[in-house]
Protein backbone atom coordinates (compact mmCIF):
# COMPACT_ATOMS: atom_id res chain seq x y z
CA UNK A 1 0.00 0.00 0.00
CA UNK A 2 3.03 2.48 0.75
CA UNK A 3 4.62 2.02 -2.62
CA UNK A 4 0.85 2.81 -4.51
CA UNK A 5 0.91 6.01 -2.45
CA UNK A 6 4.52 7.12 -3.35
CA UNK A 7 3.30 6.03 -6.81
CA UNK A 8 0.12 7.94 -7.27
CA UNK A 9 1.97 11.24 -5.37
CA UNK A 10 4.54 11.05 -7.95
CA UNK A 11 2.28 10.99 -10.91
CA UNK A 12 0.30 14.07 -9.38
CA UNK A 13 3.62 15.92 -9.27
CA UNK A 14 4.28 15.44 -12.75
CA UNK A 15 1.33 16.31 -14.04
CA UNK A 16 1.85 19.48 -11.94
CA UNK A 17 4.98 20.33 -13.34
CA UNK A 18 3.56 19.26 -16.80
CA UNK A 19 3.88 22.18 -19.67
CA UNK A 20 0.52 23.11 -20.51
CA UNK A 21 1.39 23.25 -24.35
CA UNK A 22 -1.97 25.16 -24.85
CA UNK A 23 -0.58 28.21 -23.63
CA UNK A 24 2.39 29.77 -25.58
CA UNK A 25 4.77 33.31 -25.58
CA UNK A 26 4.74 34.69 -29.33
CA UNK A 27 3.63 34.63 -32.54
CA UNK A 28 2.20 31.12 -33.26
CA UNK A 29 4.12 29.16 -35.65
CA UNK A 30 1.16 29.46 -38.42
CA UNK A 31 1.49 33.51 -38.48
CA UNK A 32 5.61 32.94 -38.62
CA UNK A 33 5.57 30.72 -41.62
CA UNK A 34 2.26 31.52 -43.23
CA UNK A 35 2.25 33.92 -46.80
CA UNK A 36 1.30 37.29 -46.26
CA UNK A 37 -2.05 38.22 -47.21
CA UNK A 38 -4.31 41.47 -47.21
CA UNK A 39 -7.74 40.12 -46.29
CA UNK A 40 -9.43 43.52 -45.86
CA UNK A 41 -8.21 46.42 -48.30
CA UNK A 42 -6.51 49.33 -46.57
CA UNK A 43 -9.08 52.09 -46.70
CA UNK A 44 -9.49 55.60 -44.53
CA UNK A 45 -12.87 56.43 -43.24
CA UNK A 46 -12.89 60.25 -45.32
CA UNK A 47 -10.95 61.33 -48.50
CA UNK A 48 -10.96 65.33 -46.83
CA UNK A 49 -10.87 65.93 -43.69
CA UNK A 50 -10.72 69.80 -41.59
CA UNK A 51 -8.69 69.02 -38.34
CA UNK A 52 -9.67 72.79 -37.35
CA UNK A 53 -12.83 71.85 -37.01
CA UNK A 54 -11.76 68.58 -34.68
CA UNK A 55 -12.13 66.03 -37.14
CA UNK A 56 -9.68 63.31 -37.02
CA UNK A 57 -9.07 60.62 -39.82
CA UNK A 58 -8.84 56.73 -39.29
CA UNK A 59 -7.13 54.17 -41.44
CA UNK A 60 -8.45 50.20 -41.52
CA UNK A 61 -7.07 46.93 -42.86
CA UNK A 62 -6.89 43.58 -41.78
CA UNK A 63 -4.33 40.83 -42.51
CA UNK A 64 -3.82 36.73 -41.80
CA UNK A 65 -1.75 36.71 -39.39
CA UNK A 66 0.23 39.55 -37.31
CA UNK A 67 2.46 41.99 -38.74
CA UNK A 68 4.52 45.06 -38.32
CA UNK A 69 3.38 47.80 -40.41
CA UNK A 70 3.75 51.74 -41.09
CA UNK A 71 1.45 54.01 -42.15
CA UNK A 72 3.20 57.44 -43.66
CA UNK A 73 1.51 60.33 -44.65
CA UNK A 74 3.00 62.80 -47.66
CA UNK A 75 1.52 66.19 -48.03
CA UNK A 76 2.08 66.39 -52.04
CA UNK A 77 3.62 70.28 -51.16
CA UNK A 78 4.92 70.64 -48.26
CA UNK A 79 6.52 67.31 -48.05
CA UNK A 80 5.11 67.00 -44.60
CA UNK A 81 4.79 63.24 -43.15
CA UNK A 82 3.01 61.40 -40.43
CA UNK A 83 4.15 58.37 -39.06
CA UNK A 84 1.66 56.03 -37.81
CA UNK A 85 3.45 51.96 -37.00
CA UNK A 86 2.22 49.01 -35.66
CA UNK A 87 2.09 45.70 -34.89
CA UNK A 88 -1.20 43.75 -35.29
CA UNK A 89 -3.61 41.81 -37.22
CA UNK A 90 -6.20 44.53 -38.05
CA UNK A 91 -5.19 48.38 -38.58
CA UNK A 92 -8.85 50.68 -36.84
CA UNK A 93 -9.66 53.76 -34.95
CA UNK A 94 -7.62 52.35 -32.08
CA UNK A 95 -4.34 52.18 -33.59
CA UNK A 96 -4.48 53.86 -37.04
CA UNK A 97 -6.21 57.62 -36.46
CA UNK A 98 -4.68 60.48 -37.69
CA UNK A 99 -5.32 63.83 -36.02
CA UNK A 100 -3.46 66.47 -38.54
CA UNK A 101 -0.02 66.39 -36.43
CA UNK A 102 3.48 65.98 -37.92
CA UNK A 103 6.51 63.40 -37.25
CA UNK A 104 8.57 64.78 -39.82
CA UNK A 105 8.86 68.78 -40.51
CA UNK A 106 7.56 71.37 -41.73
CA UNK A 107 4.09 71.09 -40.56
CA UNK A 108 1.06 70.03 -42.62
CA UNK A 109 -0.59 73.05 -44.94
CA UNK A 110 -3.97 72.57 -46.86
CA UNK A 111 -2.84 70.16 -49.34
CA UNK A 112 -3.52 67.05 -50.47
CA UNK A 113 -1.61 64.10 -49.27
CA UNK A 114 -0.79 60.79 -49.88
CA UNK A 115 -1.09 57.96 -47.29
CA UNK A 116 0.99 54.75 -48.04
CA UNK A 117 0.43 51.45 -45.92
CA UNK A 118 3.79 49.11 -45.84
CA UNK A 119 4.21 46.14 -44.16
CA UNK A 120 7.20 44.33 -42.91
CA UNK A 121 8.99 42.06 -45.57
CA UNK A 122 6.20 42.63 -48.28
CA UNK A 123 7.36 44.02 -51.28
CA UNK A 124 3.88 45.70 -52.41
CA UNK A 125 2.81 49.03 -51.05
CA UNK A 126 -0.92 50.44 -50.54
CA UNK A 127 -1.99 53.72 -51.45
CA UNK A 128 -4.66 56.40 -50.49
CA UNK A 129 -5.08 59.81 -51.29
CA UNK A 130 -6.14 62.27 -48.57
CA UNK A 131 -6.92 65.89 -48.38
CA UNK A 132 -6.20 68.48 -45.93
CA UNK A 133 -9.21 70.91 -45.88
CA UNK A 134 -7.79 72.65 -42.68
CA UNK A 135 -5.20 72.20 -40.71
CA UNK A 136 -4.57 71.22 -36.89
CA UNK A 137 -4.97 73.75 -34.43
CA UNK A 138 -3.09 73.76 -31.36
CA UNK A 139 -4.50 75.85 -28.33
CA UNK A 140 -2.42 77.92 -26.43
CA UNK A 141 -0.21 80.79 -25.92
CA UNK A 142 1.86 81.57 -28.75
CA UNK A 143 5.18 83.47 -27.23
CA UNK A 144 6.54 83.87 -30.95
CA UNK A 145 6.18 82.12 -34.62
CA UNK A 146 7.34 85.52 -36.71
CA UNK A 147 4.57 85.16 -38.77
CA UNK A 148 4.67 89.38 -38.54
CA UNK A 149 8.46 89.76 -37.99
CA UNK A 150 9.47 91.28 -34.39
CA UNK A 151 6.51 92.69 -32.17
CA UNK A 152 8.11 96.38 -30.98
CA UNK A 153 7.71 95.18 -27.53
CA UNK A 154 10.45 92.65 -27.80
CA UNK A 155 13.83 93.46 -27.39
CA UNK A 156 16.60 92.29 -29.40
CA UNK A 157 20.14 92.30 -29.70
CA UNK A 158 22.96 91.00 -31.89
CA UNK A 159 26.68 91.16 -31.23
CA UNK A 160 28.77 92.98 -34.03
CA UNK A 161 30.49 89.85 -35.35
CA UNK A 162 31.24 88.71 -38.23
CA UNK A 163 28.71 86.89 -41.00
CA UNK A 164 26.16 87.67 -38.23
CA UNK A 165 22.06 87.12 -39.34
CA UNK A 166 20.02 87.56 -36.37
CA UNK A 167 17.04 88.33 -38.77
CA UNK A 168 13.15 86.86 -39.54
CA UNK A 169 13.63 85.11 -42.79
CA UNK A 170 10.78 83.49 -45.04
CA UNK A 171 11.77 80.70 -47.29
CA UNK A 172 11.47 76.74 -47.57
CA UNK A 173 13.30 76.06 -44.54
CA UNK A 174 10.08 77.64 -42.38
CA UNK A 175 8.12 74.26 -40.31
CA UNK A 176 5.19 75.80 -39.36
CA UNK A 177 3.36 79.11 -41.28
CA UNK A 178 5.77 81.25 -43.34
CA UNK A 179 8.72 82.16 -41.60
CA UNK A 180 11.05 81.20 -38.60
CA UNK A 181 14.30 83.25 -36.56
CA UNK A 182 17.49 82.39 -38.43
CA UNK A 183 20.42 82.81 -35.62
CA UNK A 184 24.10 82.59 -37.10
CA UNK A 185 27.17 84.39 -36.76
CA UNK A 186 31.11 84.67 -35.22
CA UNK A 187 31.62 85.84 -32.10
CA UNK A 188 35.55 85.13 -31.01
CA UNK A 189 35.42 87.38 -28.01
CA UNK A 190 32.44 86.04 -26.48
CA UNK A 191 29.52 83.08 -26.11
CA UNK A 192 26.73 84.84 -26.48
CA UNK A 193 25.90 85.27 -30.46
CA UNK A 194 22.76 87.50 -29.88
CA UNK A 195 19.64 87.37 -27.76
CA UNK A 196 15.60 88.46 -27.56
CA UNK A 197 13.66 89.25 -24.71
CA UNK A 198 9.63 88.38 -24.53
CA UNK A 199 8.08 90.37 -21.92
CA UNK A 200 4.66 89.71 -20.74
CA UNK A 201 3.51 92.65 -21.43
CA UNK A 202 3.63 92.07 -25.24
CA UNK A 203 0.95 89.56 -24.58
CA UNK A 204 -1.19 91.35 -22.56
CA UNK A 205 -2.31 94.68 -20.15
CA UNK A 206 -0.46 92.26 -17.26
CA UNK A 207 2.96 92.41 -15.85
CA UNK A 208 2.99 88.86 -15.86
CA UNK A 209 1.80 85.89 -18.48
CA UNK A 210 -1.65 84.39 -18.26
CA UNK A 211 -0.68 80.75 -17.49
CA UNK A 212 -1.68 77.98 -15.57
CA UNK A 213 -0.56 78.23 -11.89
CA UNK A 214 -0.01 74.34 -11.63
CA UNK A 215 3.53 73.58 -13.11
CA UNK A 216 2.98 70.56 -13.62
CA UNK A 217 0.34 71.45 -16.20
CA UNK A 218 2.55 73.91 -18.17
CA UNK A 219 4.30 72.89 -21.01
CA UNK A 220 7.26 75.00 -23.34
CA UNK A 221 7.45 73.62 -26.39
CA UNK A 222 9.23 74.87 -29.51
CA UNK A 223 10.96 73.71 -32.94
CA UNK A 224 14.46 74.09 -33.39
CA UNK A 225 16.98 73.43 -36.63
CA UNK A 226 20.82 72.17 -35.89
CA UNK A 227 22.19 73.38 -39.21
CA UNK A 228 24.99 71.11 -39.57
CA UNK A 229 28.71 71.65 -40.32
CA UNK A 230 28.88 74.30 -37.84
CA UNK A 231 30.34 75.04 -34.44
CA UNK A 232 27.84 73.27 -32.12
CA UNK A 233 25.20 76.19 -30.68
CA UNK A 234 23.33 76.17 -27.06
CA UNK A 235 19.61 78.33 -26.65
CA UNK A 236 19.24 79.02 -23.77
CA UNK A 237 15.49 79.92 -22.52
CA UNK A 238 15.62 82.51 -18.85
CA UNK A 239 12.15 82.22 -17.83
CA UNK A 240 12.35 84.86 -15.12
CA UNK A 241 9.10 85.13 -12.58
CA UNK A 242 7.69 88.64 -11.45
CA UNK A 243 6.88 87.58 -8.03
CA UNK A 244 5.47 90.82 -7.11
CA UNK A 245 3.87 91.85 -10.28
CA UNK A 246 5.37 94.92 -9.89
CA UNK A 247 6.60 94.37 -13.86
CA UNK A 248 10.40 94.38 -12.72
CA UNK A 249 12.23 91.20 -12.33
CA UNK A 250 14.59 91.44 -9.38
CA UNK A 251 17.64 88.59 -9.35
CA UNK A 252 18.08 88.93 -6.48
CA UNK A 253 15.08 88.14 -4.52
CA UNK A 254 13.16 86.65 -7.73
CA UNK A 255 13.06 83.11 -9.15
CA UNK A 256 14.70 82.39 -12.55
CA UNK A 257 14.25 79.38 -14.41
CA UNK A 258 16.53 78.84 -16.92
CA UNK A 259 16.66 75.58 -20.14
CA UNK A 260 19.82 75.00 -21.89
CA UNK A 261 19.31 72.68 -25.37
CA UNK A 262 22.70 71.71 -26.73
CA UNK A 263 21.60 71.79 -30.08
CA UNK A 264 23.66 68.50 -31.76
CA UNK A 265 21.19 67.30 -34.12
CA UNK A 266 20.48 67.90 -37.83
CA UNK A 267 17.46 69.52 -39.24
CA UNK A 268 14.55 70.57 -37.68
CA UNK A 269 13.10 68.93 -34.29
CA UNK A 270 10.18 69.37 -31.68
CA UNK A 271 11.79 70.46 -27.88
CA UNK A 272 9.22 70.40 -25.18
CA UNK A 273 9.78 70.68 -21.36
CA UNK A 274 7.38 70.49 -18.49
CA UNK A 275 7.91 73.75 -16.92
CA UNK A 276 7.85 72.05 -13.50
CA UNK A 277 11.33 70.94 -14.74
CA UNK A 278 13.05 73.42 -15.46
CA UNK A 279 15.88 74.44 -12.97
CA UNK A 280 17.86 77.37 -12.28
CA UNK A 281 21.13 77.40 -13.61
CA UNK A 282 24.46 79.60 -13.51
CA UNK A 283 27.32 78.99 -16.50
CA UNK A 284 24.73 75.13 -17.14
CA UNK A 285 25.31 74.70 -13.95
CA UNK A 286 22.57 73.94 -10.60
CA UNK A 287 21.78 76.75 -8.33
CA UNK A 288 19.14 77.46 -5.74
CA UNK A 289 16.60 79.78 -6.82
CA UNK A 290 16.50 83.56 -5.18
CA UNK A 291 12.68 83.50 -4.52
CA UNK A 292 10.30 81.82 -2.88
CA UNK A 293 11.90 78.30 -5.11
CA UNK A 294 8.77 77.47 -6.08
CA UNK A 295 7.53 76.94 -10.05
CA UNK A 296 5.06 79.30 -10.57
CA UNK A 297 4.49 79.96 -14.45
CA UNK A 298 1.42 82.52 -14.06
CA UNK A 299 4.18 84.65 -12.81
CA UNK A 300 6.60 84.54 -15.48
CA UNK A 301 7.28 88.54 -16.12
CA UNK A 302 9.74 87.75 -19.02
CA UNK A 303 11.39 84.83 -21.31
CA UNK A 304 14.95 85.61 -22.38
CA UNK A 305 16.37 83.56 -25.39
CA UNK A 306 20.12 83.67 -25.89
CA UNK A 307 21.77 82.14 -28.82
CA UNK A 308 25.39 80.92 -27.40
CA UNK A 309 28.31 79.15 -28.82
CA UNK A 310 31.72 78.14 -27.65
CA UNK A 311 34.21 80.91 -29.03
CA UNK A 312 36.99 79.97 -30.12
CA UNK A 313 35.05 77.48 -32.56
CA UNK A 314 34.12 80.08 -34.97
CA UNK A 315 30.71 80.50 -37.03
CA UNK A 316 27.51 78.55 -35.34
CA UNK A 317 24.22 78.78 -36.87
CA UNK A 318 20.70 77.34 -36.19
CA UNK A 319 17.19 78.48 -37.00
CA UNK A 320 14.00 78.62 -34.37
CA UNK A 321 10.37 78.71 -34.29
CA UNK A 322 6.92 77.95 -32.88
CA UNK A 323 7.29 78.81 -29.06
CA UNK A 324 4.31 78.43 -27.47
CA UNK A 325 2.84 77.13 -24.26
CA UNK A 326 1.01 74.22 -24.17
CA UNK A 327 -1.27 72.46 -21.40
CA UNK A 328 0.01 69.24 -22.18
CA UNK A 329 3.35 68.18 -24.32
CA UNK A 330 1.93 69.37 -27.86
CA UNK A 331 1.59 67.62 -30.94
CA UNK A 332 2.09 70.28 -33.84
Amino acid sequence: MKNITIAVFCLLLLNACRKDNSKFDGPSIQDLYSNFKLIDNFKCDKDSVSFAAGEVSHFTASFNKAVKWQISITGTTSKAQKIITGQSKTIDANNGTWNGSTTVFPIFGVENCIAKLTVEGVTDSFLLPIKIRSTKVNNGLVIADFENGFNSAWTKFAQSGANMDFNVKADTYAPQGAKYLNMAGTVNWDWCIGYIDFPATAYSASNTLALATNPDAVFFNCLIYGVPNTNSSLVLFQFKEDENADGIFNAANEDEYDYQIDVNWSGWKLVTIKYSDVTSMVNGQPVTPKGNSQHNPNKIGKISMYHLANKDNGFASCKIDYLIFTSSPIEP
